[in-house]
């Protein structure tokens, strides 16, 4: 990177749905701050952990940054050729159906719409479908039933002007931080507002809420009907509202009324009063936002639950204004983008139908195309099989690894493996799916690529551009433009820039439009290359006959349903089916996100501090269920289902429920020996959506049985092949490990030297403790450690954060070298203990300190400490350590 003056870009998160406004600085020497946007709508300012850390994710270490074909380095020209060629072969031999992309929310608007139109419009197939599937199906699917359209009604002002806002299957505190803290600042300036959390575990969420609700798996259904039963007999129906703008209320009722409140508490897993609490407060509010996400989507019955609050809002007319909706979160930074140029096989461009012959023309006459997909493709879980069952003989995957996300993922990966022709577009040379891949194409990655993204409240924000191109890379849509040309269609695909496809799609959802369609960018259609390049934040539709570009941001207030009749239809959902686990695997797994972790790691794993907090897979564990099974704290488990199993940590907490299990999905092959947790799910989808069940497999567990434990801080990155388990992450100065040994090594020695990536002849400085098992190693290069391996029969209880420190501290003093044999710091040094915010480096030792000074509040050990200062996603867990040292100081 070569030093010029600093400047400083306007750009978006890459994360989350939230779609943060960032500040990225360019200095003079190369390197990279971040700051929030204070002008951004979204954020106003704030940052998570992952987003303020972004800089440190930027490095090229790791890159794919040349065309790879076979596994060898190959020009573009190569590359393309053969991409080109491989689908049209298929194609000529096989069909139009025998070819797919799986593509993905991390890719900008403008790669969706080219990929969306080299496979709908060109190649004539609807194979295209994209890891949102994964994440928000359902809710689209929900929106059609119910709206005619895939509509998100409001917007996050909604959240902070709702008298009650509900949180139903969403972790706003970890997964969606900065939404969390807009609501938290709500709550602070009107303290009547009320929260309710829905959700099996008790997430740090909970700290927020008045009223939490620790609902059965797959209870929502339920506990939505009997709310619209107790609204429409205790007079609490809008009438007027469902008279003119809904219909199919009657149907719905019927259903909702079948149940009493026996019935419900028994389908919830909450007992009468918890269910009468909550439909008063609902009832009771006349200003109300349901929040869901994952925990709603995730399901087997994601549509049904999705209806069932949407139902609720219609029965009260809570929808389209202020402070009143139904509202989905969604998970990925463009998963709204892409679903808004039909990046699901199952929809077309510009939220037209598949189905509709005369949206299928339309779309056609626009592009201009030889032909059309005539039905839709297969959603993913369907599209992997046909892969495992030779139907799709070249697929291209771009910017996700669904070898690790999907359902049954190994079964995936065996797919990959014997399918003819796969391609990848990724910005990592190793991942679990680019090992599989025949051809490898080196793509842009945040900072370096330019176009639109759409958050969850449909707002259009620039990712921008301030790093030059590594390599060979280049953007993902000028990749599959290059392959249309080469297939044929040069003139359809000859995009200059990113601005002239957007200039295309933004007319094309204008196209015949005049308020048919609620997504309409038709005022920027015309928008020349500097405009784009000075494109503010804004929330569609924006349609060229608004003068003032700024139309009401909210739908439905005075219904405009887009269905045939213009009305909304009610939806009449059962109450879902309870899965009954079998007595081998009768826990309840499910899976999830972390704080300071993103999908698969690609990124956030680079940054040391964002695996302070939590640097190995886990699952959580009710203390009950630990008792029973003899799994004590920081045990290694064993998680298994009928597909497969794997080893993670114990963290036994009551935040649990008994029988339940919470494992999470980031960690992949590059990051631990045996935790790719989606391999134990089952491809179970919902029918409506095809959404797989990704929060309610059966599982079993048991505990992990080891000879040693061991914990290691290294300058090298550690490499434990023969271990039993182990978990890396990088930490400041070089690395920190995890592992398990299922027997002894006769020769010590070469094993800590092949672990710590060094000569097996260096030197050691040994500590070995007989008596109870434990054996201690440091090894130094002159003044510096270069790395340090801890083995004992029972986990081991060094202090991660002060040894991994140690590899940035001077050991010049020969006698200062045994305090990293004794594992702990001198008694005038300070031992953080575990951080708990990434942001600023706080550990829980810190903040215990500032709790036994004085501090009765989260506030004040915020300004004792600068913890949770920064995003503020850590203050739920500062309360806890309040809490706990509170109650121990009253006793």
């Amino acid at each position: 990177m070569t030093a010029g003056p600093a400047r400083t870009v306007k750009t978006t998160c890459p994360y989350c749905g939230v779609g943060c406004g960032v500040l990225a600085t360019l200095e003079e020497g190369g390197a990279v701050t971040i700051k929030g946007d204070p002008d951004h709508p979204a954020n106003l300012g704030r940052l998570c952990s992952k987003g303020s850390a972004l800089g440190e994710t930027i490095d090229l270490d790791g890159r794919l940054l040349f065309p790879e074909v076979g596994g060898r380095r190959a020009s573009w020209d190569t590359a393309l050729d053969l991409v080109a060629s491989a689908f049209s072969k298929a194609i000529a031999e096989h069909g139009p159906d025998s070819v797919a992309f799986y593509v993905s929310g991390q890719l900008l608007t403008e790669d969706y719409y080219v990929a969306n139109k080299l496979m709908k419009g060109f190649i004539g197939s609807a194979n295209i479908d994209t890891n949102s599937r994964l994440c928000m199906a359902s809710s689209v699917a929900g929106h059609r039933r119910a709206f005619g359209s895939d509509t998100v009604p409001g917007t996050y002002e909604d959240l902070e002007l709702a008298d009650l806002v509900v949180l139903t299957g969403s972790n706003l505190a970890w997964c969606h931080p900065v939404l969390y803290q807009r609501i938290a600042a709500a709550k602070a300036a009107r303290p009547e507002m009320r929260i309710v959390l829905i959700d099996p575990r008790r997430t740090m969420t909970a700290d927020l809420a008045d009223l939490y609700l620790a609902i059965a798996p797959d209870g929502d259904v339920s506990l939505f009907l009997g709310l619209l039963a107790h609204l429409a007999d205790n007079g609490f129906l809008d009438e007027a509202y469902v008279a003119a703008h809904t219909s199919g209320i009657d149907q719905a009722l019927d259903v909702a009324r079948a149940q009493d409140l026996t019935d419900l508490a028994a389908q919830t897993g909450l007992d009468i009063a918890q269910l009468e609490q909550f439909y008063a407060l609902w009832a009771g509010a006349e200003k109300v936002v349901t929040v869901y996400s994952q925990g709603v989507n995730q399901s087997s019955t994601g549509t049904d639950k999705v209806n069932a609050i949407i139902n609720c809002h219609l029965a009260t007319g809570r929808i389209g204004r202020p402070g009143m909706g139904p509202f989905s979160v969604t998970g990925q930074p463009n998963a709204m983008g892409g679903r808004e140029v039909g990046g699901l096989a199952n929809m077309l461009a510009a939220h037209m139908e598949i189905e509709n012959p005369e949206h299928r023309d339309r779309v056609q006459r626009f592009w201009k195309s030889p032909k059309i997909a005539a039905k839709p493709g297969l959603k993913a879980v369907d599209l992997f099989q046909a892969v495992a069952d030779g139907k799709i003989k070249a697929l291209w995957i771009m910017a996700t690894n669904p070898v690790d996300s999907m359902p049954d993922a190994s079964a995936v990966e065996a797919a990959l493996a014997a399918c003819p022709f796969v391609v990848v577009s990724d910005i990592m040379a190793e991942t679990d799916t680019i090992r599989h891949a025949d051809v490898k194409l080196p793509s842009l990655g945040w900072g370096e690529k330019d176009g639109t993204v759409t958050n969850s409240e449909r707002r259009i924000s620039r990712p921008r551009a301030f790093l030059p191109a590594p390599g060979k890379a280049r953007a993902d849509w000028w990749q599959m433009a290059e392959v249309g040309k080469r297939m044929g269609h040069a003139a359809a695909f000859d995009f200059p820039n990113a601005a002239s496809v957007m200039r295309e799609y933004a007319a094309q959802t204008a196209f015949e439009n005049d308020g048919a369609r609620d997504l309409d960018l038709g005022g920027i259609a015309d928008i020349d290359d500097a405009a784009y390049d000075e494109m503010a934040p804004f929330q569609w539709p924006r349609p060229a006959d608004d003068g003032s570009l700024t139309p009401d941001t909210r739908f439905f207030a005075n219904g405009g349903y887009f269905t045939p009749d213009r009305l909304a239809r009610f939806v009449a959902v059962a109450p879902s089916r309870q899965v009954a686990g079998s007595r081998e695997y009768r826990f309840t797994l499910n899976t999830g996100r972390i704080r300071d972790h993103w999908h698969t790691m690609t990124r956030t794993a680079k940054s040391p501090r964002l695996s302070v907090h939590i640097a190995e897979p886990f699952a959580e564990i009710h203390p009950a269920d630990a008792r029973a099974l003899g799994i004590c704290e920081a045990d290694l488990v064993r998680v298994a289902s009928e597909r497969g199993e794997i080893v993670v940590r114990a963290l036994i907490t009551d935040r649990q429920q008994p029988g339940a299990l919470f494992v999470p999905m980031h960690w992949t092959d590059q990051w631990a020996s045996s935790a790719r947790v989606d391999r134990l799910v089952a491809p179970v989808v919902d029918p409506v959506s095809g959404q797989p069940a990704l929060k309610n497999t059966a599982a079993s567990l048991t505990r992990f049985e080891a000879s040693q434990y061991g914990f290691a801080v290294s300058r090298n990155k550690p490499l434990f092949e023969s271990a039993a388990y182990w978990a890396i992450a990088r930490s400041t100065g070089g690395w920190r490990a995890e592992f398990a040994l299922a027997e002894d090594h006769d020769e010590v020695q070469p094993f800590i030297c092949a672990a710590l990536g060094i000569d097996t002849g260096t030197p050691l400085l040994s500590f070995t403790d007989p008596t109870n098992g434990v054996t201690r190693h440091a090894a130094f290069d002159g003044t510096s450690l270069l790395g340090a391996v801890y083995l004992s029969r029972q986990p081991v209880t060094v202090s991660r954060s002060w040894a991994a420190d140690q590899l940035e501290q001077d050991y010049a003093n020969l006698s200062s070298r045994w305090r990293i044999i004794a594992g702990r710091p001198a008694n005038d040094m300070p031992d953080k203990g575990a951080i708990v915010c990434a942001c600023m480096n706080v550990g829980v030792n810190d903040i215990i300190g500032a709790i036994r000074s004085g501090c009765g509040s989260v506030d004040a050990v915020a300004r004792a400490t600068s913890a949770g200062t920064n995003c503020g996603s850590c203050k739920a867990e500062i309360k806890v350590i309040l809490d706990e040292h509170q109650i121990i100081a009253a006793e």
